[in-house]
């Protein structure tokens, strides 16, 4: 799913303003312009971090970001700045097992 945001949009209801569909009825809406200060970042779990920032550094032109990692922690993270100057971040489970829990906790046995 968050392959799709370095893709074209979803949506582009007018310049400056796109939108991506993340899950069904739910969407990221990114905006051109100057970023408030301390606004965001919205991060968005993925499976591999270091895929996804080389990726993100080669389709968007961003520049390097710097993946951060604490033992009280359970994931690992980063945040970027987008070509339009929005604040965005992602994150990995280092454990997999950890991750699969909570997301059953969040969705219960939805399927969608």
């Amino acid at each position: 799913m968050v392959s799709n945001i370095i893709e074209q949009p979803d949506f582009i209801p007018h310049d400056g303003f796109a939108e991506w569909e993340i899950i069904p009825g739910c969407w990221l809406q990114v905006a051109e312009g100057k970023p408030t200060v301390e606004c965001g970042p919205l991060r968005f779990g993925i499976e591999d971090l270091e895929e996804e920032k080389n990726r993100l550094i080669k389709h968007l032109n961003i520049n390097d970001f710097e993946i951060h990692s604490r033992g009280e922690v359970p994931v690992k993270w980063g945040t970027f700045t987008d070509p339009w100057g929005n604040r965005i971040g992602f994150f990995e489970y280092h454990n997999k097992a950890e991750e699969s829990r909570r997301i059953k906790t969040i969705l219960g046995n939805k399927v969608f």
